[in-house]
């Protein structure tokens, strides 16, 4: 791609001057799929337009290992929101690089939607291959999920069982790793959870674990 067309579209997205071309221009930026993209999507996360927010995550996705690197060297502290949208990304490319970062937000973030994000994205990284690293990485997923079951909040709480059910699936059934998940879940299937939805939730993903 010509440098002189990503810069274009860089400009457009930082002088559109409506909702609707911030959109059309995320999206053209986002479709590029270039590194040098990144720094200015991540500047969308942080506007006040969800499509946009959404499109340049998408984009951020396409882009990478180096979104990962830029989410890595430091996010807004006064903007939740570009924080829970930068969580999804991470979530979705399953860096284990960002396992301090996603501990961190589900442990100790102010936003919801951020320790949300956190939570899927601990469920979900591609831990290493080294059976020593995989085991040290998965015993931190665990204790920062496990943590998290008693959140305040019911998406986070809910994020957390669906992350848990992930972090099951590959475990022996006969292993302390997998006895702790499934009194973690039990405990969010018990009547003392009071949202519905999560009781349901949990008790689903006991159901798949204990068939697998």
């Amino acid at each position: 791609m010509a440098m002189t067309q990503l810069n274009h579209w860089i400009d457009a997205v930082r002088e559109a001057d409506s909702p609707d071309e911030l959109i059309r221009s995320t999206s053209q930026l986002a479709s590029s799929g270039h590194p040098d993209a990144a720094p200015c999507l991540m500047e969308v996360l942080s506007y006040n337009n969800p499509v946009a927010a959404a499109l340049a995550v998408d984009g951020l996705v396409l882009i990478g290992t180096p979104a990962v690197d830029l989410i890595l060297k430091g996010m807004d502290p006064r903007n939740y929101g570009a924080r829970a949208w930068a969580m999804q990304v991470l979530a979705r490319l399953h860096d284990v690089r960002g396992l301090p970062l996603l501990e961190r937000a589900l442990s100790n973030d102010i936003g919801p939607s951020v320790r949300r994000g956190a939570a899927r994205g601990l469920g979900e990284l591609l831990l290493d291959q080294d059976p020593t690293a995989r085991a040290l990485q998965l015993e931190r997923c665990l204790q920062a999920l496990i943590r998290a079951t008693c959140d305040e909040e019911w998406i986070v709480r809910y994020a957390v069982v669906f992350a848990l059910e992930q972090r099951a699936k590959p475990l022996n059934q006969g292993s302390a790793e997998f006895e702790r998940v499934s009194n973690a879940l039990q405990q969010r299937a018990h009547p003392g959870e009071s949202v519905d939805v999560v009781r349901r939730r949990a008790r689903l993903a006991l159901q798949r674990l204990q068939a697998a």
